[in-house]
């Protein structure tokens, strides 16, 4: 056709095209020499119509990011507009999106909590324009600084919170997992019991898929997360539930952030294994669908979002490279520890069920005994930390007894050192 027309170009008008014909279209364009520009997705337009000035080239996110995500806009705003709404983590990536999309939603308040100053400031920055740093919408404050929370709660009661604030990279995790101890599995509790206390009405932890079938301490960390907010679930009165997904494109330290600081500097692009693979959408994406997953999810389950088709990270690295128009070379590495060749959504005893959107999983979580969590020893040496939480993953006694759902005693954390959210 395109030798028939003489076009040089094809533009790719379908703002809900997903990142498989973008891909096809591409690959097609490509073979026949020709140009290809496309009109940005709906995540990226929201309400606003099309433009001439929105055509632009492709992107990554174009290739690895378009999903086709339905949302029932009516449903997010019923249990958001005009309510009280914590963000823990809320200078984060995922934290700082979900502010921008609940603000979106007229909530009666939006409590951005977050141990970043700096984080709360480029929050802020873009949802107002301005960041003065001087409202109540910001909180400054750490996670594991219990006495902080629980008086936080019972100062702005909160009546929904999305619990995004975590330690997430995976190598250092390993490195250090008493960390990982401290803020993902004390901290969550923390935040969790001061829900409980407080009467929050809908609680959603944010998780990842490193927490299905995990070998990571952060996978450890992230299960235990979810254990925890199960058992809470059981004698809160409020709804409590978590929200597991893969990777997001362009959050702090991902892969396409190292990759395009790599290729900046001349290379070379280094890439674990060139058959690993990893699950990937927009920040923007991932976020419609948490909120809308938080407004259909149950008591104590796991939701698991669709991310699509898993994606070669070696093929990732050279469409980068292409992208840039460089010539740079790519380095195999190996895997690291605590490292899969490829991701799972869903550990191999749980069933991928959606009963009420094409995009959402249901997945039931074993309650984890807070007395156990409590008896972490954060302080141990790094390998008998990680058995610990390994173990404590994989016992088949995960189930919270009586006493350890209905223990009132807060974590002692004085010995802790604040440390941050992604």
């Amino acid at each position: 056709m395109a030798s028939v027309t003489g076009a040089a170009l094809i533009l790719v008008a379908i703002p809900s095209a997903d990142a498989v014909l973008i891909r096809h279209v591409s690959q097609v364009a490509t073979e026949a020499g020709l140009e290809v520009k496309v009109v940005p997705g709906v995540a990226e337009l929201l309400d606003r119509r099309v433009d001439i000035r929105d055509v632009r080239d492709i992107n990554l996110e174009d290739f690895l990011g378009r999903h086709q995500i339905e949302t029932d806009l009516a449903s997010m705003a019923g249990y958001l507009s005009g309510r009280r709404v914590l963000v823990t983590g809320a200078g984060g990536s995922i934290g700082s999106e979900l502010c921008r999309q609940i603000h979106q939603l007229a909530p009666a308040e939006l409590i951005m909590l977050d141990r970043d100053e700096s984080g709360l400031h480029a929050v802020e920055l873009s949802i107002h324009g301005r960041a003065l740093l001087d409202s109540p919408e910001v909180v400054l404050a750490d996670i594991r600084d219990a006495h902080v929370v629980t008086e936080l709660f019972k100062s702005r009661r909160p009546e929904v919170v999305f619990h995004a604030a975590a330690l997430k990279h995976l190598p250092m995790l390993e490195q250090y997992p008493g960390e990982a101890v401290k803020t993902n599995v004390w901290g969550t509790l923390t935040v969790l019991e001061a829900a409980k206390a407080s009467g929050v009405e809908r609680f959603v932890n944010i998780s990842t898929d490193k927490a299905a079938d995990p070998i990571s301490v952060l996978g450890y960390s992230k299960r235990l997360g979810e254990g925890l907010t199960a058992t809470v679930a059981t004698a809160a009165e409020g709804t409590y539930l978590s929200v597991r997904f893969g990777n997001v494109l362009g959050s702090r330290g991902s892969v396409l952030t190292a990759f395009t600081a790599q290729i900046a500097s001349g290379g070379p692009v280094t890439v674990t294994h060139p058959d690993v693979t990893r699950f990937f959408m927009t920040i923007q994406e991932a976020v419609q669908l948490v909120i809308q997953a938080a407004a259909i999810g149950r008591d104590g389950e796991a939701l698991v979002l669709d991310m699509g088709e898993p994606v070669r990270i070696d093929d990732v690295a050279h469409q980068l490279i292409e992208l840039s128009g460089r010539d740079v070379e790519i380095e195999y590495t190996g895997l690291r520890q605590g490292e899969k060749m490829h991701e799972a959504l869903f550990a191999d005893a749980e069933p991928d069920e959606r009963p009420v959107h094409p995009l959402v999983s249901h997945v039931e979580v074993p309650p984890l005994s807070l007395l156990a969590a409590r008896a972490l020893a954060p302080g141990e040496e790094a390998a008998c930390v990680i058995t610990a939480l390994r173990d404590l993953c994989a016992r088949d006694a995960m189930v919270a007894t009586t006493h350890g759902v209905e223990s009132p005693e807060p974590i002692a954390l004085h010995d802790a050192t604040p440390v941050g959210t992604p």
